[in-house]
Protein backbone atom coordinates (compact mmCIF):
# COMPACT_ATOMS: atom_id res chain seq x y z
CA UNK A 1 0.00 0.00 0.00
CA UNK A 2 1.20 3.21 -0.89
CA UNK A 3 2.23 5.82 1.50
CA UNK A 4 0.81 9.26 1.65
CA UNK A 5 2.41 11.83 0.20
CA UNK A 6 4.95 13.94 2.35
CA UNK A 7 4.16 17.87 1.57
CA UNK A 8 6.84 21.00 2.41
CA UNK A 9 5.95 23.98 3.12
CA UNK A 10 9.57 26.04 2.73
CA UNK A 11 11.33 23.18 0.56
CA UNK A 12 10.55 23.10 -3.11
CA UNK A 13 10.28 19.40 -5.09
CA UNK A 14 12.81 21.36 -7.93
CA UNK A 15 15.89 21.61 -6.04
CA UNK A 16 18.56 20.06 -7.63
CA UNK A 17 21.68 21.13 -5.58
CA UNK A 18 22.97 18.94 -2.96
CA UNK A 19 22.62 19.27 0.71
CA UNK A 20 20.59 17.87 3.99
CA UNK A 21 17.64 20.40 4.14
CA UNK A 22 14.75 20.01 7.25
CA UNK A 23 11.87 22.28 7.83
CA UNK A 24 9.64 22.65 10.79
CA UNK A 25 6.25 21.63 11.21
CA UNK A 26 3.78 23.27 13.95
CA UNK A 27 0.45 21.59 12.29
CA UNK A 28 0.47 18.75 14.11
CA UNK A 29 2.00 20.06 17.94
CA UNK A 30 -1.70 20.58 19.45
CA UNK A 31 -3.35 17.85 20.18
CA UNK A 32 -5.68 18.98 22.82
CA UNK A 33 -9.00 21.01 22.86
CA UNK A 34 -9.14 24.44 22.56
CA UNK A 35 -10.26 26.74 25.65
CA UNK A 36 -13.09 28.41 26.24
CA UNK A 37 -12.60 31.74 27.65
CA UNK A 38 -15.61 33.61 27.78
CA UNK A 39 -15.79 37.56 27.36
CA UNK A 40 -18.59 39.77 28.12
CA UNK A 41 -19.48 42.71 26.02
CA UNK A 42 -21.49 44.92 28.27
CA UNK A 43 -23.96 47.32 25.98
CA UNK A 44 -24.92 50.41 27.84
CA UNK A 45 -25.63 53.86 28.22
CA UNK A 46 -23.05 56.57 29.50
CA UNK A 47 -23.28 60.01 30.53
CA UNK A 48 -23.21 63.11 28.35
CA UNK A 49 -20.25 64.04 30.07
CA UNK A 50 -18.18 61.06 29.65
CA UNK A 51 -15.00 61.31 27.78
CA UNK A 52 -15.73 57.69 26.31
CA UNK A 53 -16.72 57.49 22.73
CA UNK A 54 -20.12 56.29 22.10
CA UNK A 55 -20.56 52.64 19.95
CA UNK A 56 -16.80 51.76 20.67
CA UNK A 57 -15.39 49.07 22.68
CA UNK A 58 -13.09 48.96 25.17
CA UNK A 59 -11.67 47.04 27.97
CA UNK A 60 -12.64 47.70 31.69
CA UNK A 61 -10.37 46.02 34.82
CA UNK A 62 -12.40 47.73 37.26
CA UNK A 63 -15.51 49.75 38.66
CA UNK A 64 -13.46 52.91 39.33
CA UNK A 65 -12.17 53.30 35.65
CA UNK A 66 -15.69 52.79 34.23
CA UNK A 67 -16.93 55.81 36.54
CA UNK A 68 -14.12 57.93 35.01
CA UNK A 69 -14.91 56.72 31.71
CA UNK A 70 -18.69 56.39 31.36
CA UNK A 71 -19.43 58.55 34.09
CA UNK A 72 -20.47 57.95 37.74
CA UNK A 73 -23.59 56.43 38.08
CA UNK A 74 -24.21 55.62 34.39
CA UNK A 75 -25.60 52.42 33.21
CA UNK A 76 -22.43 51.49 31.90
CA UNK A 77 -20.68 52.39 35.09
CA UNK A 78 -23.28 50.26 37.48
CA UNK A 79 -23.35 47.51 35.28
CA UNK A 80 -19.61 47.35 35.16
CA UNK A 81 -19.26 47.52 38.78
CA UNK A 82 -21.99 44.35 39.14
CA UNK A 83 -20.27 42.30 37.22
CA UNK A 84 -17.08 42.40 38.69
CA UNK A 85 -18.89 42.04 42.14
CA UNK A 86 -20.37 38.87 40.57
CA UNK A 87 -17.02 37.74 39.00
CA UNK A 88 -13.85 39.83 39.91
CA UNK A 89 -11.84 37.41 37.12
CA UNK A 90 -14.15 38.73 34.29
CA UNK A 91 -12.19 39.66 30.46
CA UNK A 92 -15.00 42.55 30.80
CA UNK A 93 -15.40 44.37 27.58
CA UNK A 94 -18.00 47.79 27.47
CA UNK A 95 -19.37 49.58 24.60
CA UNK A 96 -20.87 52.59 25.67
CA UNK A 97 -24.00 54.17 23.76
CA UNK A 98 -25.55 57.95 24.48
CA UNK A 99 -28.90 58.43 25.53
CA UNK A 100 -31.62 58.61 23.13
CA UNK A 101 -31.70 62.06 21.40
CA UNK A 102 -35.33 62.08 22.54
CA UNK A 103 -35.30 60.45 25.90
CA UNK A 104 -36.47 61.64 28.98
CA UNK A 105 -35.28 60.96 32.37
CA UNK A 106 -37.70 58.61 34.44
CA UNK A 107 -38.49 60.56 37.99
CA UNK A 108 -39.58 59.47 41.29
CA UNK A 109 -40.50 61.45 44.40
CA UNK A 110 -40.56 61.49 48.42
CA UNK A 111 -43.00 63.59 50.04
CA UNK A 112 -42.60 64.26 53.72
CA UNK A 113 -45.04 66.06 56.47
CA UNK A 114 -43.70 67.68 59.95
CA UNK A 115 -42.62 69.03 62.03
CA UNK A 116 -41.07 66.01 64.05
CA UNK A 117 -42.46 66.03 67.39
CA UNK A 118 -39.85 63.65 68.92
CA UNK A 119 -36.33 62.53 67.69
CA UNK A 120 -36.42 59.52 65.28
CA UNK A 121 -34.93 58.63 61.54
CA UNK A 122 -36.37 58.21 58.11
CA UNK A 123 -35.33 55.27 56.21
CA UNK A 124 -34.67 55.25 52.36
CA UNK A 125 -33.93 52.32 50.31
CA UNK A 126 -32.63 53.66 46.98
CA UNK A 127 -31.86 51.17 44.79
CA UNK A 128 -30.90 49.06 47.30
CA UNK A 129 -28.82 51.14 49.22
CA UNK A 130 -30.54 51.85 52.32
CA UNK A 131 -29.92 55.51 54.15
CA UNK A 132 -30.93 56.28 57.30
CA UNK A 133 -31.13 60.04 57.74
CA UNK A 134 -31.75 61.30 61.29
CA UNK A 135 -34.56 63.56 62.05
CA UNK A 136 -34.65 66.14 65.26
CA UNK A 137 -37.34 67.23 67.34
CA UNK A 138 -39.05 69.91 65.40
CA UNK A 139 -37.33 69.57 62.04
CA UNK A 140 -39.84 70.44 59.87
CA UNK A 141 -40.67 68.56 56.22
CA UNK A 142 -38.66 70.67 54.52
CA UNK A 143 -35.13 70.33 57.04
CA UNK A 144 -36.36 66.66 56.61
CA UNK A 145 -36.24 66.76 52.68
CA UNK A 146 -32.78 68.65 52.87
CA UNK A 147 -31.15 65.77 54.47
CA UNK A 148 -32.62 63.11 52.46
CA UNK A 149 -31.14 65.07 49.13
CA UNK A 150 -27.40 65.55 51.12
CA UNK A 151 -27.65 61.79 52.09
CA UNK A 152 -28.50 60.67 48.30
CA UNK A 153 -26.74 63.06 46.94
CA UNK A 154 -23.44 61.54 48.75
CA UNK A 155 -24.20 58.13 47.10
CA UNK A 156 -22.63 59.49 43.34
CA UNK A 157 -22.81 55.64 42.37
CA UNK A 158 -26.63 55.65 42.53
CA UNK A 159 -28.20 55.70 38.89
CA UNK A 160 -30.85 59.16 39.76
CA UNK A 161 -29.92 62.40 41.93
CA UNK A 162 -32.16 64.41 43.88
CA UNK A 163 -32.77 67.46 44.84
CA UNK A 164 -36.17 69.44 47.23
CA UNK A 165 -38.33 71.79 46.81
CA UNK A 166 -40.63 72.76 50.16
CA UNK A 167 -40.30 68.94 51.80
CA UNK A 168 -40.26 67.28 48.52
CA UNK A 169 -37.54 64.90 47.39
CA UNK A 170 -37.50 64.62 43.00
CA UNK A 171 -35.38 61.83 41.85
CA UNK A 172 -33.91 62.15 38.08
CA UNK A 173 -32.23 58.95 36.36
CA UNK A 174 -29.05 60.09 35.07
CA UNK A 175 -29.65 58.24 31.78
CA UNK A 176 -32.72 58.91 29.80
CA UNK A 177 -35.12 56.18 28.66
CA UNK A 178 -37.75 53.10 29.65
CA UNK A 179 -35.11 51.54 31.59
CA UNK A 180 -35.12 54.10 34.60
CA UNK A 181 -38.82 53.07 35.56
CA UNK A 182 -38.22 49.81 36.67
CA UNK A 183 -36.13 51.11 39.02
CA UNK A 184 -37.30 50.85 42.90
CA UNK A 185 -37.59 53.34 45.61
CA UNK A 186 -38.25 52.54 49.04
CA UNK A 187 -39.56 55.10 52.19
CA UNK A 188 -40.17 55.07 56.05
CA UNK A 189 -40.26 57.20 58.99
CA UNK A 190 -39.46 56.15 62.40
CA UNK A 191 -39.75 59.89 63.56
CA UNK A 192 -43.23 60.86 65.98
CA UNK A 193 -45.33 63.19 63.51
CA UNK A 194 -43.05 62.99 60.37
CA UNK A 195 -44.44 60.70 57.06
CA UNK A 196 -42.20 60.04 54.11
CA UNK A 197 -43.91 58.45 50.60
CA UNK A 198 -42.65 56.94 48.29
CA UNK A 199 -43.79 57.40 44.53
CA UNK A 200 -42.71 54.37 41.48
CA UNK A 201 -39.82 55.96 38.90
CA UNK A 202 -42.48 56.76 35.82
CA UNK A 203 -41.96 58.93 33.05
CA UNK A 204 -38.89 57.37 31.83
CA UNK A 205 -39.09 57.80 27.54
CA UNK A 206 -37.03 56.32 24.55
CA UNK A 207 -34.46 53.79 25.27
CA UNK A 208 -31.46 54.11 22.61
CA UNK A 209 -31.94 51.93 18.82
CA UNK A 210 -29.22 48.98 19.48
CA UNK A 211 -28.91 48.95 16.07
CA UNK A 212 -25.78 51.27 15.60
CA UNK A 213 -24.36 49.78 18.30
CA UNK A 214 -25.07 46.31 17.19
CA UNK A 215 -23.51 46.67 14.08
CA UNK A 216 -20.40 48.48 15.79
CA UNK A 217 -19.75 45.02 17.82
CA UNK A 218 -20.16 43.10 15.09
CA UNK A 219 -16.20 42.26 14.78
CA UNK A 220 -15.77 41.90 18.37
CA UNK A 221 -15.82 37.98 19.25
CA UNK A 222 -17.65 38.73 22.42
CA UNK A 223 -19.40 34.95 23.92
CA UNK A 224 -21.91 36.84 26.43
CA UNK A 225 -23.07 40.07 25.63
CA UNK A 226 -25.39 41.84 28.64
CA UNK A 227 -27.97 44.85 27.90
CA UNK A 228 -29.81 46.66 30.29
CA UNK A 229 -33.26 46.93 28.14
CA UNK A 230 -36.36 45.19 28.94
CA UNK A 231 -38.20 46.11 26.01
CA UNK A 232 -38.65 43.69 22.90
CA UNK A 233 -37.48 46.66 20.37
CA UNK A 234 -33.81 46.46 21.55
CA UNK A 235 -34.10 42.85 22.73
CA UNK A 236 -34.92 42.12 18.66
CA UNK A 237 -32.38 43.96 17.54
CA UNK A 238 -29.78 41.88 19.64
CA UNK A 239 -31.35 38.80 18.72
CA UNK A 240 -30.71 39.91 15.16
CA UNK A 241 -27.30 40.31 15.85
CA UNK A 242 -26.58 37.05 17.74
CA UNK A 243 -28.59 35.32 14.35
CA UNK A 244 -25.97 36.81 12.27
CA UNK A 245 -22.55 36.63 14.25
CA UNK A 246 -23.37 33.17 15.74
CA UNK A 247 -24.17 32.10 12.38
CA UNK A 248 -22.08 29.40 10.07
CA UNK A 249 -20.70 32.25 7.94
CA UNK A 250 -19.45 34.28 10.68
CA UNK A 251 -19.13 32.30 13.06
CA UNK A 252 -18.47 34.54 15.94
CA UNK A 253 -21.06 32.58 18.56
CA UNK A 254 -22.48 34.44 21.44
CA UNK A 255 -25.31 34.59 23.90
CA UNK A 256 -27.45 37.64 24.91
CA UNK A 257 -28.11 38.51 28.80
CA UNK A 258 -30.83 40.61 29.88
CA UNK A 259 -33.08 40.86 33.53
CA UNK A 260 -36.23 41.89 34.30
CA UNK A 261 -37.50 42.73 38.44
CA UNK A 262 -41.29 43.18 37.43
CA UNK A 263 -43.85 40.91 37.49
CA UNK A 264 -44.33 37.38 36.63
CA UNK A 265 -46.80 38.38 33.45
CA UNK A 266 -44.65 40.89 31.92
CA UNK A 267 -41.74 38.54 32.11
CA UNK A 268 -43.20 35.63 30.43
CA UNK A 269 -44.47 37.90 27.88
CA UNK A 270 -41.48 39.51 26.59
CA UNK A 271 -39.71 36.09 26.61
CA UNK A 272 -42.57 34.85 24.52
CA UNK A 273 -41.92 37.50 21.77
CA UNK A 274 -38.25 36.60 22.12
CA UNK A 275 -38.63 32.87 21.54
CA UNK A 276 -34.57 32.27 20.74
CA UNK A 277 -31.98 29.84 21.84
CA UNK A 278 -29.24 32.49 22.58
CA UNK A 279 -31.39 34.82 24.71
CA UNK A 280 -31.51 34.01 28.05
CA UNK A 281 -33.86 36.45 30.29
CA UNK A 282 -32.75 36.68 34.75
CA UNK A 283 -35.81 37.48 36.43
CA UNK A 284 -35.54 38.85 40.08
CA UNK A 285 -39.15 40.05 41.07
CA UNK A 286 -39.23 43.28 43.39
CA UNK A 287 -35.18 43.31 44.23
CA UNK A 288 -34.65 47.06 44.89
CA UNK A 289 -30.99 45.99 42.91
CA UNK A 290 -31.88 48.00 39.49
CA UNK A 291 -32.78 44.65 36.34
CA UNK A 292 -29.69 45.92 34.64
CA UNK A 293 -27.37 45.49 37.21
CA UNK A 294 -28.78 41.57 37.78
CA UNK A 295 -28.48 41.22 34.37
CA UNK A 296 -24.93 42.23 34.33
CA UNK A 297 -24.21 40.16 37.27
CA UNK A 298 -26.09 36.92 35.81
CA UNK A 299 -23.87 37.45 33.13
CA UNK A 300 -20.77 37.47 34.96
CA UNK A 301 -21.71 34.46 36.49
CA UNK A 302 -22.00 32.49 33.64
CA UNK A 303 -18.73 34.14 32.16
CA UNK A 304 -17.59 32.27 35.45
CA UNK A 305 -18.16 29.12 33.95
CA UNK A 306 -15.62 27.85 31.53
CA UNK A 307 -17.38 24.07 31.41
CA UNK A 308 -20.03 24.54 28.81
CA UNK A 309 -21.86 21.53 30.15
CA UNK A 310 -21.93 22.44 33.61
CA UNK A 311 -24.93 23.62 35.17
CA UNK A 312 -25.41 27.15 36.57
CA UNK A 313 -27.82 25.79 39.23
CA UNK A 314 -26.86 27.26 42.87
CA UNK A 315 -24.10 29.98 41.68
CA UNK A 316 -24.85 33.30 43.83
CA UNK A 317 -25.33 36.23 42.19
CA UNK A 318 -22.83 38.25 44.49
CA UNK A 319 -24.37 42.38 45.32
CA UNK A 320 -27.49 41.92 44.22
CA UNK A 321 -30.69 42.63 46.51
CA UNK A 322 -32.44 39.95 48.09
CA UNK A 323 -36.19 40.82 47.69
CA UNK A 324 -38.55 40.51 50.84
CA UNK A 325 -40.46 37.37 51.69
CA UNK A 326 -43.17 38.15 50.72
CA UNK A 327 -42.44 38.93 46.97
CA UNK A 328 -39.79 36.17 46.09
CA UNK A 329 -40.71 33.36 43.82
CA UNK A 330 -43.17 30.12 45.03
CA UNK A 331 -41.86 26.48 43.57
CA UNK A 332 -45.17 27.29 41.14
CA UNK A 333 -44.27 30.29 40.14
CA UNK A 334 -40.17 29.13 39.77
CA UNK A 335 -42.08 26.42 37.56
CA UNK A 336 -44.09 28.78 35.30
CA UNK A 337 -41.11 30.39 34.38
CA UNK A 338 -39.12 27.28 33.70
CA UNK A 339 -41.69 26.60 31.44
CA UNK A 340 -42.19 30.09 29.57
CA UNK A 341 -38.69 30.60 28.96
CA UNK A 342 -38.05 32.55 32.41
CA UNK A 343 -35.08 32.08 34.26
CA UNK A 344 -35.72 32.45 38.25
CA UNK A 345 -33.69 33.49 40.58
CA UNK A 346 -34.36 32.82 44.50
CA UNK A 347 -32.83 33.30 48.02
CA UNK A 348 -30.80 30.91 49.21
CA UNK A 349 -29.24 30.35 52.47
CA UNK A 350 -27.95 34.41 53.71
CA UNK A 351 -30.31 35.96 52.09
CA UNK A 352 -27.78 35.13 48.82
CA UNK A 353 -29.53 35.32 45.33
CA UNK A 354 -28.57 32.31 43.07
CA UNK A 355 -29.51 31.38 40.08
CA UNK A 356 -32.41 27.88 40.12
CA UNK A 357 -31.71 27.25 36.81
CA UNK A 358 -30.27 28.76 33.37
CA UNK A 359 -32.26 28.51 30.46
CA UNK A 360 -32.93 30.50 27.28
CA UNK A 361 -36.25 32.26 26.02
CA UNK A 362 -36.87 29.47 23.61
CA UNK A 363 -39.73 27.37 24.23
CA UNK A 364 -41.18 26.40 21.11
CA UNK A 365 -40.34 25.60 17.45
CA UNK A 366 -41.29 27.42 14.03
CA UNK A 367 -44.26 25.35 13.35
CA UNK A 368 -45.58 26.94 17.59
CA UNK A 369 -45.05 23.41 18.90
CA UNK A 370 -43.81 22.86 22.28
CA UNK A 371 -39.65 21.98 22.02
CA UNK A 372 -37.34 21.51 24.54
CA UNK A 373 -34.28 21.02 22.13
CA UNK A 374 -32.69 24.23 23.83
CA UNK A 375 -34.39 25.15 27.12
CA UNK A 376 -30.95 24.70 28.69
CA UNK A 377 -28.22 27.28 28.79
CA UNK A 378 -25.83 24.74 28.66
CA UNK A 379 -26.75 22.94 25.37
CA UNK A 380 -26.25 26.10 22.76
CA UNK A 381 -23.30 26.42 25.21
CA UNK A 382 -22.11 23.09 24.59
CA UNK A 383 -22.94 23.09 20.80
CA UNK A 384 -20.81 26.35 20.50
CA UNK A 385 -17.58 24.63 21.82
CA UNK A 386 -17.98 21.76 19.59
CA UNK A 387 -18.12 23.90 17.23
CA UNK A 388 -15.15 25.19 18.18
CA UNK A 389 -13.14 22.57 19.13
CA UNK A 390 -13.99 21.15 15.36
CA UNK A 391 -13.23 24.19 13.52
CA UNK A 392 -9.85 24.87 15.09
CA UNK A 393 -8.75 21.23 14.81
CA UNK A 394 -9.37 21.24 11.11
CA UNK A 395 -7.65 24.54 10.92
CA UNK A 396 -4.73 23.66 12.80
CA UNK A 397 -4.28 20.07 10.25
CA UNK A 398 -5.30 21.17 7.52
CA UNK A 399 -4.20 24.70 6.70
CA UNK A 400 -3.30 24.34 3.15
CA UNK A 401 -4.24 20.77 2.28
CA UNK A 402 -4.76 19.45 -1.14
CA UNK A 403 -7.95 17.53 -1.63
CA UNK A 404 -7.47 14.21 -2.30
CA UNK A 405 -9.65 10.33 -2.08
CA UNK A 406 -7.41 10.42 1.03
CA UNK A 407 -8.05 13.71 2.59
CA UNK A 408 -11.84 13.02 4.02
CA UNK A 409 -10.64 9.91 5.58
CA UNK A 410 -8.08 12.21 7.20
CA UNK A 411 -10.11 14.44 8.39
CA UNK A 412 -13.08 11.98 9.50
CA UNK A 413 -10.00 11.06 11.56
CA UNK A 414 -9.41 14.36 13.24
CA UNK A 415 -13.16 15.15 14.26
CA UNK A 416 -13.36 11.41 15.93
CA UNK A 417 -10.38 12.50 17.54
CA UNK A 418 -11.77 15.74 18.99
CA UNK A 419 -14.93 13.69 19.95
CA UNK A 420 -12.76 11.04 22.16
CA UNK A 421 -11.54 14.40 24.20
CA UNK A 422 -14.82 16.10 24.09
CA UNK A 423 -16.33 12.78 26.00
CA UNK A 424 -13.25 12.50 28.20
CA UNK A 425 -14.64 16.09 29.56
CA UNK A 426 -17.76 15.20 29.97
CA UNK A 427 -18.81 17.60 26.86
CA UNK A 428 -20.33 14.87 24.81
CA UNK A 429 -21.19 11.31 25.60
CA UNK A 430 -21.84 8.13 23.12
CA UNK A 431 -18.97 8.96 20.68
CA UNK A 432 -18.28 5.55 19.84
CA UNK A 433 -21.80 4.63 19.65
CA UNK A 434 -22.52 7.59 17.09
CA UNK A 435 -19.37 6.99 15.16
CA UNK A 436 -21.14 5.22 11.99
CA UNK A 437 -23.21 8.68 11.88
CA UNK A 438 -19.89 10.58 11.65
CA UNK A 439 -19.37 10.85 8.04
CA UNK A 440 -17.05 13.40 6.29
CA UNK A 441 -17.73 13.22 1.94
CA UNK A 442 -16.69 15.20 -1.03
CA UNK A 443 -19.19 17.62 -2.48
CA UNK A 444 -21.22 16.18 -5.30
CA UNK A 445 -21.47 19.87 -6.73
CA UNK A 446 -17.86 21.80 -5.62
CA UNK A 447 -14.71 19.48 -6.57
CA UNK A 448 -12.82 22.02 -3.90
CA UNK A 449 -15.22 21.13 -0.66
CA UNK A 450 -15.75 18.86 2.15
CA UNK A 451 -18.98 17.96 4.04
CA UNK A 452 -19.07 16.44 7.26
CA UNK A 453 -22.07 15.29 9.19
CA UNK A 454 -20.96 15.19 12.86
CA UNK A 455 -23.08 13.48 15.91
CA UNK A 456 -23.41 15.34 18.93
CA UNK A 457 -24.81 14.06 21.55
CA UNK A 458 -24.18 16.76 24.65
CA UNK A 459 -23.99 16.00 27.76
CA UNK A 460 -27.19 17.02 29.63
CA UNK A 461 -27.46 19.02 32.86
CA UNK A 462 -28.69 16.73 36.33
CA UNK A 463 -31.35 18.87 37.24
CA UNK A 464 -33.91 17.11 38.67
CA UNK A 465 -33.90 13.31 40.95
CA UNK A 466 -36.52 11.56 41.81
CA UNK A 467 -36.88 8.78 44.11
CA UNK A 468 -39.87 6.55 46.08
CA UNK A 469 -39.82 5.21 48.72
CA UNK A 470 -41.57 2.04 49.49
CA UNK A 471 -42.62 1.46 53.22
CA UNK A 472 -42.44 -2.37 54.74
CA UNK A 473 -43.12 -3.51 57.86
Amino acid sequence: MASPNISFNSIPSSIRKPGKYIEFNNSLAVRTLPGNPQRLLIVAQELATAPAVANTIEQVFDAETAAARFGRGSQAHRMVAAAIAANPYLQLFVMPIADSGTGVAATATITFTGPATGAGAVTVNAAGKVLVIPVANADTATVIAAATVAAINAQTNLGFTAANAAGVVTLTQRNKGVVGNTVRIDSSSQAASVTAVATAFTGGLNDPDLTAPMAAAQLGGHEIIAVPYQASAQLTTLRTHLNFVSGPMEQRRAIGVYATTGSLSNATTLAATLNHERLTHGFLPASFTPAEEVAAAYAAVIAFEEDPARPLNTLELVGISAPVIASRLSRTEQEACLVNGVTPMEVGPGERVQIVRAITTYTLNAQAVQDISWLDLTTIRTMDYVAKSCRERIALRFPRNKLSSRTAAAVRSELLDVLIKLEELEIVELVAANAAGLIVERDSQDPNRLNAKIPCDVVNGLHVFAGRLDLLL
